[in-house]
């Protein structure tokens, strides 16, 4: 198990790192295939940095599929409702390949405030 510390650093670098382990892609046995990473436990996630007026103009967007089903909110409204937790797994998620080992593999992340 590999432990990220998120205090002072920007998301996307802690997303990026994690997503890098949970691949398996700091190893010499890669294999795109396989869910070959390890499980990676990210540590101080309310204390993750966000610059400028991120906090206010970064938008998470979600369509239900029925007409006017598409939802908005800002990073702060995520993190006020769901905890930064939250924000960091959708950032990890983002990063993980669009098929079906991509539940397995965000399985292996935990993140503790």
């Amino acid at each position: 198990m590999k432990t990220i510390d998120a205090q002072d650093k920007t998301l996307g670098r802690v997303a990026s790192e994690a997503a890098k382990v949970i691949l398996g892609k700091d190893k010499a046995s890669f294999a795109k295939n396989l869910i070959a990473g390890e499980e990676v436990k990210v540590i101080n996630a309310s204390k993750v940095r966000i610059s400028g007026n991120k906090a206010l103009q970064m938008k998470y967007i979600r369509y239900s599929g029925y007409p006017g089903g598409q939802k908005e909110e800002t990073y702060a409204m995520l993190t006020a409702r769901l905890g930064h937790g939250e924000a960091i797994r959708r950032a990890v998620l983002g990063m993980l390949p669009k098929n079906k080992l991509q539940t397995k593999r965000i399985k292996l992340l935990t993140i503790q405030k």
